[in-house]
């Protein structure tokens, strides 16, 4: 959901940077433009290229045959060429003329006839398929990571652009925006013009230690340009490292995009692909002498898996892999996903061991009908390859968590990157700190930000350097059967007023039980916030203050409860009391996604009009008070999340989540009426399952040692609105079981078209399965039920 989100967003900001034609051309160069057309029908050729001379600069046409390109200065020719078409030079003009009509003539090659035949697949006794199987086999030796230390630099690059730009419109928006043009290059896909919008890159160092697979991972310099700036830029970092992963070929299962492929070198490989030992003749760019190509194809179109070719040098008895080409088939309807390109070189080490090279990627996708094509590419490169043990290996597998961002990491010059950026730089791409400068300048982007920042952040600032926020947004107005309309307004500092202290807090008014709501709410952080309080890792101290509804039995996990999406429900539900609480909270959260939180409260429930406290023997209590100290501990290894100020939403459920808490309150203590003595756990985790998709499983049960008043019971949460809200029940009603002890089970099966893909027709639509489940065994506890001897609240009829 974070992900659609995130992606509509960004595409909003697309829809408004719109083509331009005109370009300013550096000192000493000329700027032209023509078109390669064909000699016999005038026409123009798609994708021709263009080369300088002697500079060697190049371009390629679009799709009608028009290009653009620099003259620098000294440019003697020009050289036009088009697959099956005669190139040509023509020289450089030199009156002021800026435009060229180059024509090409047709290349007739005459070729002999070849009869095709075909013969049924088989992997008995198939060479193609005796090949994977060594290469697999291979894996194990030629693995740096088999080494007892191994390390190595890595940088990478990220863009974002407009697929299939144009460059030659004449409509008003690009008239207004001429500077477009200098930050177009050229796709990989198919050589069509992309204007870069986006640029991300990160350096960094990575360990690994083969006693305990560890993997430690230094970040020396992160830098981020472009039009997604609103988002803040480490969740789009956290989305971005887990949509675009890099690929390791000696997987099973290879995972981008949220979705998970068979490898060609899985165990099932020979069931899932075809196998063809295509050429023992091959050329590889970059590496010496003839290649063997072995080319695999999924068996069935539909399946998640690629097609593609593996590169072994020829006669290498290491079964060794030098070059990656992978490309995933438009038959298995990748959602929004039209294209998606994999690409990996390899480098032997003395020991034999691979070295990665680079791991590129290209992806062309469509978010939203009659909106630009997003052009993504993930470039990453690698260099200093060592199996030296380092000198600080101590400190660096000792630190906490697997990823540790240097503090000047934000802050290098350009110098840095210099010596960093070892892959080639497309020109555009290289002037991408200079987009979002030149946008703003322009009031319909200006504004257009603001908005996106708001609908991305859920807060409105005060100012360029907002040192308060007001939001969430999303709760200025809503509706619910106690307080009817209900308006609130409120907001939250930010780490602009202090890095240490901060605070938040809203009133609120509901006009149908004519009642005042508040919080209040200031904490004190151990660690120096960049933006606000709940950054990772979370280490404060909070005392918080609150007067509000409490929805008894719809408790949701990653949404304010006032969220106005929710005031939209399946029936009417008054089961709400009024809660009044104070509470100091202490939190520790460690790099390795460990986090410990202790709290001492003190709870009043107030009766409302719609639910009532009344005894067995027939007392009104009208309120009653607990005072609790409780403990929370939670655990979740490689976890990684989209933060707001609000809320946490997971971005890899790959990763186990384990949760404990236990809350305790003595009887006629510190004005506690009652006692309570409640435990929970939790577990969650995804599981993939190849090309079955994957399955998400959340178990969780809990406990009520002894008697307690039924607001302090096991509710399950139960799901009243027509939006998915993750561990809740939308076929129960609010407070329809109260339990003192539970067990429940929520799993959810994605087949990711697994069956409907295979549906002539219904492909097309691009449905997909899901099976959900989710069930609870609950039980009470007769010490828990209301009596004349426990005093405990009667349950609500």
């Amino acid at each position: 959901m974070v992900l659609r989100t995130l992606l509509i967003l960004l595409t909003a900001a697309l829809a408004a940077v719109c083509p331009a034609v005109t370009h300013a051309a550096g000192a000493g160069d000329r700027f032209i433009r023509g078109i390669v057309r064909d000699s016999v029908s005038a026409q123009g050729l798609p994708y021709a290229s263009v080369t300088v001379q002697p500079s060697g600069a190049s371009a390629v046409a679009s799709a009608d045959g028009i290009f653009e390109i620099n003259l620098p200065e000294g440019s003697m020719s020009i050289t036009a060429g088009c697959q099956g078409y005669a190139p040509r030079t023509v020289p450089v003009k030199k009156s002021g003329i800026n435009l060229y009509d180059i024509y090409l003539q047709p290349v007739a090659t005459e070729l002999r006839e070849l009869e095709v035949r075909r013969k049924k697949y088989s992997k008995r006794n198939n060479p193609a398929v005796d090949f994977a199987r060594r290469i697999k086999e291979a894996g194990k030796d030629t693995d740096p990571r088999r080494n007892e230390y191994y390390s190595f630099d890595r940088y990478r690059r990220i863009s974002l652009g407009i697929n299939d730009f144009d460059t030659t419109g004449q409509s008003a928006m690009l008239r207004r925006l001429p500077f477009l043009i200098e930050h177009v290059d050229s796709s990989d896909v198919d050589g069509a013009p992309v204007l870069n919008i986006s640029l991300k890159e990160v350096a960094e160092t990575v360990n690994t230690r083969h006693k305990g697979k560890r993997e430690k991972v230094t970040v020396r310099g992160v830098r981020s340009n472009g039009v997604d700036e609103f988002i803040d830029r480490q969740n789009v970092q956290s989305l971005l490292d887990d949509l675009l992963r890099e690929v390791d070929l000696y997987d099973n299962d290879i995972t981008l995009m949220r979705n998970t492929f068979v490898s060609p070198l899985s165990p099932i490989a020979p069931d899932f692909y075809r196998f063809y030992l295509v050429d023992s003749t091959a050329t590889v760019d970059g590496f010496d002498g003839p290649h063997i190509s072995l080319a695999f194809y999924p068996r069935n179109k539909q399946s998640f898996g690629f097609s593609g070719h593996l590169y072994v040098a020829a006669g290498d008895t290491s079964m060794f892999v030098r070059r990656v080409e992978m490309r995933a088939p438009h038959d298995i309807n990748l959602n929004f996903i039209d294209e998606l390109i994999v690409e990996q070189n390899y480098d032997r080490a003395p020991d034999g061991s691979r070295l990665r090279r680079n791991d590129n990627l290209v992806m062309l996708m469509s978010v939203m009908p009659n909106t630009p094509q997003l052009y993504v590419s993930r470039k990453i490169g690698y260099r200093n390859h060592s199996f030296e043990r380092p000198a600080d290996a101590d400190s660096i597998f000792g630190t906490l968590g697997d990823t540790h961002e240097m503090a000047c990491a934000e802050s290098r010059d350009s110098m840095f990157w210099v010596a960093e950026r070892h892959l080639p730089e497309p020109e555009g791409e290289s002037k991408a700190d200079l987009l979002m400068k030149r946008l703003r300048q322009k009031p319909v982007i200006y504004w257009g930000e603001k908005i996106l920042r708001i609908l991305s952040t859920g807060y409105v600032g005060t100012g360029p350097d907002s040192k308060f926020d007001i939001g969430p947004v999303n709760t200025f107005a809503s509706y619910n059967s106690l307080e009817g309309l209900r308006l609130r307004a409120g907001g939250t500092t930010t780490a602009q007023l202090s890095q240490h202290w901060f605070g938040r807090g809203y009133v609120a008014y509901g006009f149908h039980d004519r009642k005042w709501k508040y919080s209040a709410e200031a904490e004190y952080s151990f660690n120096a916030k960049k933006l606000h309080s709940r950054e990772f890792p979370v280490h404060s101290v909070r005392l918080s203050h609150r007067y509000d509804v409490d929805r008894l039995g719809s408790h949701y996990l990653y949404t304010n409860a006032d969220n106005f999406v929710l005031s939209l429900s399946r029936m009417s539900d008054r089961r709400f009391s009024y809660l009044r609480e104070s509470k100091l909270e202490y939190t520790l959260e460690l790099e390795n996604n460990f986090s410990v939180e202790a709290t001492v409260s003190h709870r009043s429930q107030e009766a409302s009009g719609y639910l009532r406290f009344i005894t067995a023997d027939g007392t009104d209590l009208g309120h009653f008070g607990m005072s609790t100290v409780g403990v929370r501990l939670r655990y979740a290894p490689g976890e990684k999340f989209y933060q707001t100020k609000s809320h946490r939403y997971p971005v890899n459920a790959d990763a186990p989540v384990f949760e404990l808490s236990h809350v305790f309150a003595p009887r006629d203590f510190a004005g506690s009426r009652y006692g309570l003595n409640r435990t929970e756990l939790s577990v969650s985790k995804r599981v993939r399952m190849s090309l079955l998709g994957f399955l998400d499983l959340a178990l969780a049960g809990g406990h009520v040692w002894g008697a307690a008043p039924f607001t302090e019971l096991l509710i399950p949460n139960a799901n009243l609105s027509y939006t998915i809200q993750p561990r809740s029940f939308a076929l129960m009603n609010p407070m329809e079981f109260v339990n003192t002890s539970f067990v429940s089970l929520h799993a959810t099966w994605h087949l990711r078209g697994l069956l409907f893909n295979r549906i002539p027709g219904v492909r097309k639509l691009g449905l997909r399965e899901v099976v959900g489940f989710s069930g609870i065994w609950g039980h009470m506890s007769d010490k828990a039920l209301p009596t004349v001897a426990n005093g405990l609240p009667l349950f609500p009829e």
